[in-house]
């Protein structure tokens, strides 16, 4: 993982312009990468970011049996013979994703001894949900020393009713019940497009789900899963994040190898302010050179704008002159780069879980990421804002964003990333 002093310098105020393609989403590939385990052939992912948290679930399969290797941007697996049923919290605090590790492996090995995961640092969010479907379908559940502890006597069947919809519940009862010869109804599953993802590439290995992509869905266990080659579908967070930079610059650019029905709410949202939206099949187009007003944005689960982009989307809205709110529905507390941005001149006023934004010019600052998506936001401002800013927190950033300094440079962005400070010490905010 990147180091911390690792700093990006940008020297904002320049139009972005050109055209991107879009990197295969890391929020989909963690789950994905854990499909893996549910085979004892060979599994091959297609293109997927070396980010951070890839390498991290890669050292978790590793620990837990499953060789891997690279070639060029192809991560293959091989889970032929796991050696435990233990991710423990040496690794799994690294990454709260990695909780639904306890899904494969029930489905793999009939139990799973899973630590209470970490990650970024802007709220909890806790794995009820995730336990209470499983204690639902059967499985026995006990905590020991930080541990839970999860067994099975038989493949799951039964049915799953979410409080709310959760991506990573919704996943986590995929993978584990599509090994065996059971049958789960989930109700009130997600609908995010990772999860449809991962249902297609289960689909592929041989298992039998239906619904994926809407509120029920239905796993018919395969007695076996086989290999398989996959593509994940493209990062829309990311996608989404280029967008509001560009937008946020006064440019223009096209996205390319992306799925524009995946970012219908934030394209949406986009022209509102006046952007300019052209879709093709694979392709976005924007241009953001006209007049542009205030918007506010609801943060919500899938189809809205999602959460992830709530913080990106502040930082762009600060730039139009006149009152934007944004309220985020899925994780209240998700307003680490409030008080970031603030030193570009942003002017922002956070009431609970609405933020009341004043847009207007930025001047570069010294800023410092406590999340992933906080980073999102203050590269935003910082390639809006006039003259030099300098973020801090590198090692969030490099969790969701691959190659960031070369693709922005690449459509005409001032950045450089530098090992120490140039602007000012380092500020530990978040860490």
């Amino acid at each position: 993982m990147t180091e911390n002093h690792d700093v990006l310098l940008i020297n904002g105020g320049k139009a972005l312009a050109g055209e991107l393609p879009v990197n295969r989403a890391k929020n989909s590939a963690l789950y994905l990468m854990l499909a893996a385990l549910l085979t004892d052939e060979p599994v091959v992912l297609k293109d997927v970011p070396r980010l951070s948290d890839v390498l991290i679930s890669e050292e978790i399969l590793r620990h837990v049996g499953v060789t891997t290797s690279w070639q060029g941007p192809d991560l293959h697996l091989h889970a032929a013979n796991l050696t435990t049923h233990h991710a423990p919290y040496s690794l799994v605090s690294k990454m709260r994703a990695s909780f639904v590790i306890m899904g494969a492996l029930l489905a793999r090995t009939g139990e799973a001894r899973v630590s209470m995961p970490g990650g970024c640092a802007f709220g909890p969010r806790p794995v009820d949900r995730h336990l209470a479907a499983f204690d639902a379908l059967g499985v026995t559940i006990e905590e020991e020393e930080g541990d839970f502890y999860a067994q099975r006597s038989a493949p799951l069947s039964g049915t799953v009713q979410f409080e709310a919809p959760t991506v990573g519940g919704t996943q986590n009862v995929l993978l584990a019940s599509a090994l065996g010869e059971g049958e789960v109804i989930i109700e009130n599953a997600a609908l995010e497009p990772e999860v449809p993802d991962l249902a297609n590439m289960l689909n592929a290995m041989g298992a039998d789900i239906q619904g994926a992509g809407t509120s029920t869905i239905v796993v018919r266990g395969a007695r076996r899963l086989h290999g398989v080659t996959y593509r994940p579908i493209a990062d829309r967070i990311e996608a989404g994040t280029y967008l509001l930079a560009a937008a946020a610059t006064r440019g223009s650019l096209t996205l390319t190898d992306v799925e524009p029905d995946n970012l219908d709410a934030v394209l949406n949202a986009l022209r509102d302010t006046g952007v300019k939206v052209r879709c093709g099949e694979n392709s976005i187009s924007i241009d953001a050179s006209g007049p542009l007003k205030p918007t506010d944005i609801e943060a919500d689960v899938f189809p809205s704008v999602p959460t992830d982009l709530q913080a990106p989307f502040t930082a762009y809205l600060a730039t139009i002159p006149g009152m934007s709110r944004v309220r985020d529905h899925v994780y209240t507390g998700r307003f680490t780069h409030v008080d970031e941005l603030v030193r570009t001149g942003a002017r922002m006023a956070l009431e609970e879980n609405q933020l009341e934004i004043r847009g207007g010019k930025l001047k570069g600052a010294a800023m410092h990421a406590a999340d992933i998506r906080a980073g999102g936001a203050l590269i935003v401002g910082a390639l809006a804002a006039e003259g030099a800013s300098e973020i801090g927190g590198m090692v969030y950033v490099d969790r969701g964003y691959a190659d960031l300094a070369e693709r922005l440079r690449s459509l005409g962005a001032a950045v450089e990333r530098m090992g120490t400070p140039a602007l000012a010490p380092h500020v530990s905010v978040g860490d």
